[in-house]
C-alpha cells in the first residue's frame, strides 16, 4: 500500500511540474501488438508547462523580473496608443498604424505573460488542452497580425517617401482603415485551421512541454504518429504570413533606400531615413527571430535555444516597441512631454 501511494504521489507531482523536469509521465497501456490501445489516446487532457523549470533556484527572480516587463509593456504601448489617439499632431496615417501595433503589442504578450508569471509563482505549471490550444491560437493570430502590419508600415512609408504628392490621396482614410482590418483578420482563419489540425493529433505519450507558452512545434514534439502534414503546415504558413511580409517590407525599403541616396544633401538625406530606422529596427528584431525559429531545418537542437528566440519575438518586440519610437521620433517626444505637463 505505501508503494502504490508514493508510485500515485510521484505521477501526481510530475504532472504538476514539480518532479524532475526531465522525467517523462509513463506511456499508455500497450496491447500484445505494442500499439497504443484506442482508449489511451485520448487520456490526455492536460499539459505541463515546463518553462524554465531546469533553473529552480532563480525562479523567483524570474518572477519579479517578467513581472516589471509586463508592466513596463502595458503603461509604455498604452501610452502610445492614448497619445496618437489624442494629439492633433499624430494624425496621420503612420501614427494610426502605430497606435494598432501598439495595441497589438499589449494583446500579444498578454496572450503569454500572465500564464507565464502564473507558473512561476505558484509553481503549478499545468494547463489544460483546451487552455493550451486557446493560447497557442491568439499567440499564432497575433504573430500573423504583426507581420502583415510591419508590412503595412513598411508601405505607408514607400508612398510617403517614394511618391510623396499623391500620399494623401492613395493612404486616405479609407485605404488605412481597410488596411488594418486586413492585417487583424486575414490570418484567423489559417491559424484557427492549423490550432485545429494541431489537437486533433492523438497525444498518448509525455505531456510536457519545454516551453513557457504553447508554441506550436513544441507541441507537434509531444504528438503520436506521423506529423508531417502538420509540419509542413507550419512550414507553408510561415511562408504566407512571415516570409512574404518580410519580401514587401524588404521591396519597400530597397525602394526608399534609392531615393534617399538620390537625395542632394546629407542633411535631408538623414531626416528622411529618420523616419525610417525606427521601424526597421522593429522589423530585424522580429522577423529575424521568427524566421529563424519557424523556418530553419528540422535538426538536433536545444529547447534553450528555442525559449530564447521566442523571447525576441514575443516579450522583447513589445518591450523595445515603445522605447525605439520615442526616442528616436520628435513628434512622439513632443506629445509626451504635452501628455506630462497637463
Amino acid at each position: 500500500m505505501q508503494r502504490s501511494y508514493e508510485t500515485s504521489r510521484r505521477h501526481k507531482e510530475i504532472q504538476e511540474g514539480k518532479g524532475n523536469p526531465h522525467i517523462n509521465v509513463p506511456f499508455p497501456q500497450m496491447d500484445h501488438q505494442g500499439k497504443p490501445l484506442e482508449e489511451n489516446l485520448t487520456e490526455l487532457m492536460e499539459f505541463v508547462l515546463l518553462g524554465f523549470a531546469d533553473i529552480p533556484h532563480i525562479q523567483w527572480f524570474l518572477f519579479g523580473l517578467f513581472l516589471i516587463i509586463y508592466i513596463i509593456i502595458l503603461m509604455s504601448n498604452g501610452t502610445i496608443f492614448l497619445i496618437t489617439k489624442m494629439d492633433p499632431a499624430l494624425q496621420s496615417p503612420m501614427y494610426f498604424f502605430l497606435a494598432n501595433f501598439s495595441f497589438l503589442e499589449i494583446c500579444y504578450v498578454s496572450a503569454t505573460l500572465p500564464r507565464m508569471l502564473m507558473n512561476l509563482g505558484t509553481q503549478r505549471r499545468r494547463i489544460s488542452s483546451v487552455g493550451c490550444a486557446t493560447q497557442m491560437c491568439f499567440v499564432l493570430m497575433f504573430g500573423a497580425t504583426e507581420c502583415l502590419l510591419l508590412a503595412v508600415m513598411a508601405y505607408d512609408r514607400y508612398v510617403a517617401i517614394c511618391n510623396p504628392l499623391h500620399y494623401p490621396l492613395v493612404m486616405n482614410h479609407r485605404v488605412c482603415i481597410q488596411l488594418v482590418t486586413g492585417s487583424w483578420t486575414i490570418g484567423i482563419p489559417a491559424q484557427i485551421g492549423q490550432t485545429y489540425q494541431v489537437f486533433s493529433l492523438p497525444f498518448c505519450g509525455p505531456n510536457q512541454i519545454h516551453h513557457f507558452f504553447c508554441d506550436i512545434l513544441p507541441i507537434l514534439k509531444l504528438a503520436c504518429g506521423d506529423t508531417f502534414v502538420n509540419e509542413m503546415l507550419v512550414y507553408t504558413v510561415a511562408v504566407l504570413f512571415v516570409i512574404v511580409p518580410f519580401l514587401l517590407i524588404l521591396g519597400s525599403y530597397s525602394k526608399i533606400i534609392s531615393i534617399i541616396l538620390k537625395l542632394p544633401s546629407a542633411t535631408s538625406q538623414a531626416k528622411v531615413f529618420s523616419t525610417c530606422s525606427s521601424h526597421l529596427m522593429v522589423v530585424v528584431l522580429f522577423f529575424g527571430s521568427a524566421i529563424i525559429m519557424y523556418l530553419r531545418p528540422n535538426t538536433r537542437h536545444s529547447e534553450g535555444t528555442d525559449k530564447i528566440l521566442s523571447l525576441f519575438y514575443t516579450i522583447l518586440t513589445p518591450l523595445f516597441n515603445p522605447m525605439i519610437y520615442s526616442l528616436r521620433n520628435k513628434d512622439v517626444k513632443m506629445a509626451l512631454k504635452k501628455l506630462l505637463c497637463k
